[in-house]
C-alpha cells in the first residue's frame, strides 16, 4: 500500500483547556502517591492536563518526563507546562520506548508513572486526521505521522475479508462482514477519501433498527480502523512490561483504558506480572523461573465518580487500574 500525502493539521493558539478535560485527575494524583523528590513519568502527556494535575499537587518532584507520538499536541503540552519548565522534559516518542527514554537521561528508576490511552478531544476535533466522524476530515488516524498507512491505505486497499477481521477483532463490530462488503463496493465507483464519505458508507451497511442509540453507527468501525494503524493493543503490551521494569519499589503504574479491549490487556498483564509463577500447580519444584515483578494495587477497576462523568461525559467509558512495583 502507498499511502496518500496529508494534509498537516492546524494547532492554533486557541486555548487547549476549551478542548481538554483530563479524566479521572483526582484518581490518578491519588494513586501516584510521589515522594518528595520524586521522578515520574507521563507516558501519553498529549496536552499535557495530567501532567498539569501532577505538577500542581506534587510541587516538591524533582523531574516529570512526558512521552507522546503526536507532534502536534507535544507543542501545546509544553506551553501548558512552561510554568514548570525546569523539571519538565518532553520527548517525542512512543511509550512503548520508556525504558530506553528514561535510561537515556541516566535515570535507572522512576517513582510513578501513568498513561492515559483515550484519544484526546484535540485529536478528535481539532487535528485535522479524521478521528471523528463528526467531522469532514481526510482519513489519516496516524497518531504518529511517521507511521507508513494511513486509514485512507486501509478502506481503499484492503481486501474485504481483510477489513472485515479489523472490524470484528478491534472494533467487536457484529455488521463488520457488511460494511467491509460496503466499503470494497463503494470504493470501486471512488477512492473513499474523507471521514464523512466513511462513515456514511457504515451507517447506510447497518440496519436502521439496529442503529445505536446513544452512539454513532461508525463508532466501532472507526475505533477499529484507529487501533489497527496505530497497533494500539500489541503497543500496550509492550509498553507495560517495559513500564515495570524501571518501577522503584512501591512505585506506581496508573493505566487508564476506554474500552474492554484495552482493559482486558491491563487487567490480564497485571495479573501475569503479579503472579511469580506460571507452572502447573502438581509440579513440586518450580521450573519457569519467573518472579513477581508488580503488586496489583487495584484488584478490580476504579470508575470516575458520577459528577465527573455528568461534568466530562467523554469520562463515562474510562477505567482505571493500578499497579506498583516490588
Amino acid at each position: 500500500m502507498v499511502s496518500k500525502k496529508i494534509r498537516a493539521a492546524d494547532a492554533s493558539s486557541e486555548p487547549q483547556e476549551q478542548f481538554h478535560s483530563p479524566v479521572m485527575v483526582r484518581e490518578v494524583v491519588e494513586y501516584l502517591d510521589l515522594p518528595e523528590g520524586a521522578i515520574v513519568v507521563d507516558a501519553t502527556v498529549g496536552l499535557g492536563g495530567h501532567s498539569e494535575h501532577i505538577l500542581n499537587e506534587y510541587p516538591l518532584i524533582s523531574k516529570l518526563i512526558g512521552m507522546d507520538v503526536d507532534q502536534a499536541t507535544i507543542s501545546l503540552a509544553k506551553g501548558r507546562l512552561s510554568a514548570s519548565a525546569e523539571k519538565v522534559e518532553i520527548v517525542n516518542r512512543n511509550f512503548i520506548h520508556i525504558k530506553n527514554t528514561v535510561n537515556s537521561m541516566g535515570i535507572e528508576y522512576v517513582d510513578g508513572i501513568v498513561a492515559d490511552l483515550g484519544i484526546s478531544s484535540f485529536q478528535l476535533e481539532r487535528s485535522g486526521k479524521g478521528f471523528s466522524f463528526n467531522r469532514n476530515e481526510f482519513l489519516d488516524m496516524r497518531m504518529d505521522a511517521g507511521l507508513q498507512f494511513s486509514a485512507y491505505d486501509l478502506v481503499n486497499e484492503m481486501k474485504s475479508e481483510e477489513l472485515e477481521y479489523i472490524l470484528k477483532e478491534y472494533g467487536e463490530e457484529k455488521f463488520a462482514r457488511r460494511i467491509a462488503n460496503s466499503i470494497v463496493k463503494s470504493r470501486v465507483k471512488k477512492p473513499i477519501q474523507t471521514s464523512f464519505e466513511l462513515a456514511s458508507i457504515i451507517s447506510n451497511s447497518i440496519p436502521k433498527k439496529f442503529h445505536p442509540k446513544k452512539t454513532h453507527p461508525a463508532t466501532k468501525t472507526f475505533q477499529a480502523l484507529r487501533i489497527s494503524i496505530n497497533n494500539e493493543l500489541d503497543n500496550l503490551a509492550i509498553f507495560i512490561e517495559e513500564a515495570v521494569k524501571i518501577l522503584n519499589t512501591g512505585a506506581r503504574l496508573v493505566v487508564i483504558s476506554f474500552h474492554s479491549l484495552e482493559d482486558r490487556i491491563v487487567k490480564n498483564m497485571f495479573r501475569k506480572l503479579d503472579s511469580p509463577c506460571a507452572c502447573p500447580p502438581d509440579l513440586p519444584v518450580c521450573a519457569c523461573g519467573r518472579v513477581q515483578q508488580v503488586r496489583r494495587v487495584t484488584r478490580s477497576v476504579v470508575r470516575p465518580a458520577k459528577r465527573e462523568v455528568a461534568e466530562n461525559p467523554r469520562a463515562r467509558s474510562s477505567k482505571m487500574r493500578v499497579a506498583e512495583g516490588v
